[in-house]
């Protein structure tokens, strides 16, 4: 009798899922209730399903406003935080849980509670070393305008970097720097070192040192810069034409066939380039405008771009 039972109910809830209606009346009007569980029939009453599962509202957001409020877990893991994100937090509102004001008597001990909670987070020297190099992991990216992606990765490579013990003997903004700049070879985001030594206090010699041993210590396996990945930025922050960025990639494509980039930095071959391609479409800029915003000399450019021209046969007006 109870398989019979179980069957009829099995059958019932597959006939519920295919056909919206009641199975006596053939009513359409039916009413979910959540807190019992129970699908009825407004018309006749009758109790369809007694094991009913709330699927849960819609819970698409249109806006930021929407997704706060609509928001049913905490933040998700990331390796920018030390402890990945995943302790609780006391949040500085004077509110509860209910969203009521606490009372004036309760604050103080809220403010203590806040304290010592900030204080065991980092419990350790390692956590504390974390924490501070993760803190300025964040303010360079900021500084550079990178990824949560780029950021993210850095952060991984930061901590690999301490389980190899790396940290030892060098400084803490250095080995950051140099695992920022090895994100964004990594992800194929271009950024010189030039760009990352002018925010921190290392310079650019130290941050490619330390860079080439952490790429052989952690064995990254990257490979060297494309020329191609500095062209956007480079005319994006010289305010340059579609016309110009395509001359200029005619002209590294060229170069890079007659073997003229082998031993170059890929910085001084884009920057000579794009002065050649400005020159050709009419938009000139100068060597000195093109050497500060790709992080060479005005030398480098007149070498390259003269060397490209007699190889290239290209015919330009200077």
């Amino acid at each position: 009798m109870a398989e019979e039972e179980k069957k009829e109910k099995r059958d019932i809830r597959n006939w519920i899922e295919e056909i919206d209606k009641c199975p006596k009346c053939g009513s359409t009007h039916l009413a979910r209730d959540y807190e019992r569980g129970e699908l009825t029939c407004l018309d006749c009453g009758f109790v369809i399903d007694e094991g009913y599962i709330d699927q849960g509202p819609d819970w698409r957001a249109f806006d930021a406003e929407q997704k706060e409020e609509r928001v049913r877990t905490g933040a998700p893991m990331t390796y920018t935080i030390h402890d990945k994100g995943l302790s609780t937090e006391i949040s500085w509102k004077n509110k509860d849980s209910y969203g009521k004001n606490i009372p004036t008597r309760n604050r103080s001990q809220l403010y203590r509670l806040r304290k010592w909670q900030r204080r065991i987070k980092v419990s350790n020297a390692a956590e504390r070393n974390l924490s501070q190099a993760l803190q300025e992991l964040e303010r360079m990216a900021s500084n550079l305008n990178l990824s949560k992606e780029v950021r993210e990765a850095a952060a991984v490579i930061y901590r690999k970097a301490v389980r190899e013990n790396m940290i030892r003997g060098r400084s803490i903004e250095g080995v950051v720097a140099a695992s920022i700049y090895a994100a964004c070879r990594q992800l194929g985001i271009p950024r010189t070192l030039e760009e990352i030594a002018s925010i921190t206090r290392i310079k650019k010699k130290d941050i490619g040192r330390i860079f080439r041993i952490m790429s052989r210590t952690l064995k990254l396996g990257l490979f060297p810069s494309k020329p191609e990945e500095y062209v956007d930025r480079f005319c994006a922050k010289l305010n340059l034409s579609p016309k110009v960025k395509n001359r200029t990639m005619e002209i590294i494509k060229m170069a890079e066939e007659k073997g003229l980039s082998s031993g170059r930095g890929p910085t001084g071959l884009v920057a000579a380039a794009l002065y050649i391609a400005s020159v050709m479409e009419n938009e000139r800029r100068t060597q000195r405008e093109i050497a500060e915003v790709a992080g060479v000399t005005e030398v480098t450019i007149r070498n390259r771009y003269k060397e490209m021209a007699e190889k290239l046969g290209l015919k330009i007006d200077i």
